[in-house]
Formats: C-alpha cells, sequence, structure tokens
C-alpha cells in the first residue's frame, strides 16, 4: 500500500473536514467510555488514536475507525467483573488482543466470511445492543441508585421505585435529550450533541445542583497519555471472549460501513484490507489506554458530508481531537453524568430501525425466529454469549438453507440436439437412461437432502441414472456417502449410475473412492458435451446386457 499526502489544496479540504469530526467525537467518545464502564477519557483516546491508525490502512479511504455503542457495550460487558480501579488495564488489554484478532482476520482473507453471518441475526444483535443501551442507562438519566444484573433489571428497579430518582439529574438528562431532539431537527446534530454535553454541565456548576458528574467516578487526568503496553496479568477466558465478540461485531459492521462509502475512483478494497485497518486502528488504541474502535457509520457521513476527499481526512480528525484533548482533557471531569446518559439514549434509539426489523419479520419464519432469538439473547445475556448465539444461529441457518434449497430436475433429449427440463421422477424408468441434474448446495446438510429426493430405484429394472455435476468444484465427505449408497441400490436391481461434468481435479478422487461403482464422465469446455457422452454410455450399457 502506497501513502501518498496528497496536494495542498486537497489537504486544507481534508483537515477542515477532519475538524467536525473530531468535535462530533467529543460527546460520543466520552459516552462510549461510560458504556464501556470506565472513564469517558478512555474514550476520547480511543476517538484521537483509531482514526489516526485506521485512517492510514483502511482500503475503505473514508472509513471512520472510532469508538462505537456497540463495540463498547460488548467490552464494558467483558470487564464488567473486573475491579473498577483495575478495568482500564483490563480494557486496554481487550482492545489490544481484539486488534490483534482484527489483523489475523484481514492476513488470512477471511473477509469472504462475514456474508455467512446471516441479515435477520445481525438485525437482532444489534437492535438488542440499541435497546440494552437505552434500558441500561435510565439509571444514570435519572440520579437513581439501582443493583440490577441486566439493563432490563435496572430500568424496572428505577420504574418500580419513583422515589430513588433524583429530580435535578432527571431535569438535566431530560434538558440534554431536548437540545439533541433539537439538533436533529435543524439537521444539526453535531452541535445538538455539543450544546447537550456543555449547557447541562454549565447549569449545573453555576447552580450547584446535586447532580453527579465524571470526576465522581475518578481521577481525570489531563493532557495527552503516554504510551505504554496494558498489563497482560488482566488476560482471562472472559476477556478473550469478549474481545472475540468486540471483533466480530466490529468486523462485520465495517463491512457495511465500505459499502456505504465506496472509494471516490470505484475501487473496492474488500473486507481484508478493511479488517487490517481496523485492527490496526485497535492496536494503536491500546497503546494509548483507548477502547475498542471499528467502522462507524455515523462518523463515516459525517467524513463524507464534510468534504473529506482521502483518507488524510480521518487522520487530521484524530489529530484534532489530540489537540482538544490537550486543552481541555481537564474539563471532562465536570462534565454532568446524565448528560453522557442522555448522549447514549439519543443515539441508541436513533439507530433503532423499525422498517428494518419488519423487513425480516415478513421474510419468513426462519429469519423471524432468527431476529427474535437474537435479540432476546442480547437482552438478557452478555454480549459475547449473544454474539456466540448469533454465530451459531447463523450457521444453522446456512446450513438449513443448503438443506431447502436444492432442487432435482430431470433432462430430456428432444431429438433435436437440445435438453428438455422436467421435475425428477418418483423412481427412474427401468431399462431406459435418466438424466437428472441438481440445483443447490452438496455440502453438509445438501447432500443428505440430495440422498432423500433422488429417485428411488426399488422395485425398478436395470436403470440407468446419470447425474449431472458440472460447476462443483469440491464435495464433502457426506456426498461420497450418499454416492456410494446410491450406487450400490442401483446395482441391487443392476442398474448403474453415471457422473457427468464433473471437474478435473475431482475426476481421480472420485474414481478412488467409488471403487468402480461409479462412472465418472469429466467436463469437457462445451456444456452439455460430457452430459451426452455420458447418456450415450448409459444407452450402451442397456444394450449390452439384455
Amino acid at each position: 500500500m502506497r501513502l501518498r499526502f496528497p496536494s495542498w489544496r486537497v489537504a486544507r479540504r481534508d483537515l477542515l473536514a477532519g475538524l467536525p469530526n473530531a468535535v462530533a467525537s467529543v460527546p460520543d467518545g466520552m459516552a462510549a467510555g461510560v458504556l464501556a464502564g470506565v472513564s469517558p477519557v478512555h474514550g476520547l483516546y480511543a476517538s484521537a488514536f483509531g482514526p489516526i491508525a485506521g485512517g492510514l490502512t483502511t482500503g475503505t479511504r473514508l472509513m471512520m475507525v472510532t469508538t462505537t455503542s456497540a463495540a463498547a457495550l460488548a467490552a464494558g460487558n467483558a470487564v464488567a467483573g473486573v475491579a473498577p480501579a483495575d478495568r482500564p488495564g483490563a480494557l486496554a488489554l481487550l482492545t489490544l488482543v481484539a486488534g490483534l484478532m482484527m489483523v489475523a482476520a484481514g492476513l488470512l482473507r477471511l473477509g469472504r466470511f462475514t456474508r455467512f453471518v446471516a441479515h435477520s441475526v445481525m438485525t437482532g444483535l444489534l437492535t438488542g445492543i440499541a435497546v440494552t443501551i437505552v434500558l441500561g442507562q435510565v439509571p444514570a438519566l435519572t440520579g437513581a441508585e439501582v443493583d440490577a444484573d441486566t439493563s432490563i433489571g435496572s430500568a424496572l428497579a428505577v420504574l418500580l421505585h419513583p422515589g430513588r430518582v433524583s429530580l435535578p439529574a432527571l431535569l438535566v438528562g431530560l434538558g440534554a435529550l431536548a437540545l439533541m431532539l433539537a439538533g436533529a431537527l435543524v439537521r444539526r446534530p453535531t452541535l445538538g450533541a455539543l450544546a447537550a454535553l456543555l449547557v447541562p454541565t454549565v447549569v449545573v456548576a453555576l447552580a450547584d445542583l446535586d447532580v453527579a458528574t465524571v470526576a465522581d467516578s475518578g481521577d481525570i487526568p489531563a493532557g495527552l497519555p503516554a504510551p505504554a503496553l496494558p498489563d497482560f496479568t488482566a488476560f482471562s477466558p472472559s476477556l478473550l471472549a469478549g474481545a472475540a465478540a468486540v471483533a466480530l461485531i466490529v468486523l462485520v459492521q465495517g463491512v457495511g460501513v465500505a459499502e456505504s462509502a465506496p472509494n471516490a475512483d470505484g475501487s473496492r478494497p474488500g473486507a481484508d484490507r478493511d479488517f487490517l485497518g481496523q485492527g490496526a486502528g485497535n492496536l494503536l488504541s491500546a497503546l494509548f489506554r483507548g477502547q475498542p474502535v471499528g467502522g462507524s457509520v455515523g462518523q463515516t457521513a459525517l467524513n463524507v458530508t464534510a468534504g473529506a476527499r482521502t483518507r488524510w481526512a480521518a487522520v487530521f480528525a484524530g489529530g484534532w481531537m489530540l489537540v482538544i484533548l490537550a486543552l481541555f482533557a481537564g474539563l471532562v471531569g465536570r462534565v454532568a453524568q446524565p448528560t453522557l446518559a442522555a448522549i447514549l439514549i439519543f443515539a441508541a434509539a436513533g439507530s433503532l430501525s423499525p422498517a428494518k426489523v419488519g423487513g425480516v419479520v415478513r421474510t419468513g419464519l426462519i429469519p423471524r425466529i432468527a431476529v427474535v432469538a437474537t435479540f432476546l439473547a442480547t437482552l438478557f445475556l452478555p454480549v459475547a454469549a449473544a454474539v456466540g448465539v448469533g454465530v451459531v444461529l447463523s450457521l444453522i441457518l446456512q446450513l438449513n438453507r443448503d438443506a431447502l434449497d436444492l432442487t432435482i430436475v430431470e433432462l430430456v433429449p428432444d431429438g433435436d440436439h437440445r435438453l428438455i427440463e422436467r421435475p425428477a421422477p418418483a423412481q427412474p424408468a427401468s431399462d431406459a437412461v435418466t438424466l437428472l441434474d441438481v440445483y443447490g448446495s452438496l455440502l453438509y446438510a445438501g447432500a443428505r437432502t440430495l440422498q432423500a429426493r433422488l429417485p428411488d430405484p426399488t422395485g425398478t429394472r436395470r436403470p440407468a441414472v446419470v447425474l449431472r455435476m458440472r460447476g462443483r468444484v469440491s464435495l464433502g465427505a457426506t456426498f461420497f456417502v450418499v454416492l456410494a449408497d446410491y450406487a450400490e441400490r442401483l446395482g441391487r436391481v443392476d442398474g448403474r449410475l453415471y457422473l457427468s461434468g464433473v471437474d478435473p481435479g475431482l475426476v481421480d478422487q472420485l474414481d478412488r473412492l467409488s471403487a468402480g461403482r461409479v462412472r465418472v464422465v469429466p467436463a469437457t469446455a462445451v456444456v452439455g458435451e460430457s452430459s451426452r457422452l455420458a447418456y450415450h454410455l448409459a444407452q450402451s450399457y442397456l444394450v449390452r446386457t439384455r
């Protein structure tokens, strides 16, 4: 990859485009830190160093690699059991491990596997995360002290015990929500978020209201952080599982971000390059005590809207954030905590898409089950476990699709060198050739579906069956078992099985494993030629054995 600094005219536009991104990252980064269960300053560190490393390395040039709510929630769940004093170190280690996983995924070219994560599963997961964030921030928004294990439990505790609500905190939180709503209505969401961050905080300070601030949760370091390796003694199986959950969420979301911001020259770098870039962002973030980062839909859209032209806009955005940190890090502690809760609630509620969920639900029973199951798992289980449920569901859906989406048809020569397609018969014809073609996957469950749907030779006499295999470049062990079984069943009634259009790379394997019970006709460059040859060979067999 060649990095070229743009001309001054382009660089100036990127420099200016980076400023609104940095400003918008202030409330987003702070809120992400709260969501991860650490000081908001760690979210700001990630918002500075993630865009710098990600901007220099991602294939999608305008992608903003910064904090995301989904990654922050997953990371926060993973380190929730760590003592508050040790949590920043554990979070940095988790970020490092997640970054290494992303880099490994890029180097191993695993980007193609993201398409196996079902859309219904990802919709349920992200919807569940958004609802979890909204419910989980209700206590902070209202200033209520609750002790609950789940976000639903936290929200219910506030609802059932209204006496715990602090009126000043609630008014501050509602005021912040009103400011963000006003910003959205005038199409100035960044300005609304900054106003929600600053105005209530100033009011709390001037009126000396009894409202919790960020400083109440611990000391806020001033200035810029020094690079340091995380504390590796914090490593644990739960941290590893959390890092894997973060990596999967970030990588799948990054694919969607890349689709929303294609490169100006029309090039498609592929998911692997973006995997590497997001991994690099996490590695640098971890080195400076930041939290997990990934491709952000909102920040990337802002980058495009602000007039970014090259990848350097993201780098400049990180640079602007460093300036903000150097000048104003000491003010972070004065921010009222209900305002950060309001920012998280507003962002999470805005990410909910009833239309998308409704579209999945209307697709069919299986996607409906997948979206509901993943949604409920996200509400009641740790995010890492919910991601695991989602992965398993995706695999089950894929296998189920392979099994159901398989059709066998019969190809009948019409005497004019053409093959007419019609439904496959329940039984192959006696003393005749039946030419079959298969649509769908023959791997795993698909092979067993083929076994169940092949014409049954029981009760027939000397049937010859030709199974067309053109386009199949790999076959699993299950298929060979099915093949041997069907050839044996045909042999019991003096029949024979032929395979046509076989890929040259599979001929020796099929000959060896079939032990002579299956006749193999390799594919040729002429479509249909090997099937006609197999058809004639089968007819010759029937003539010879009369």
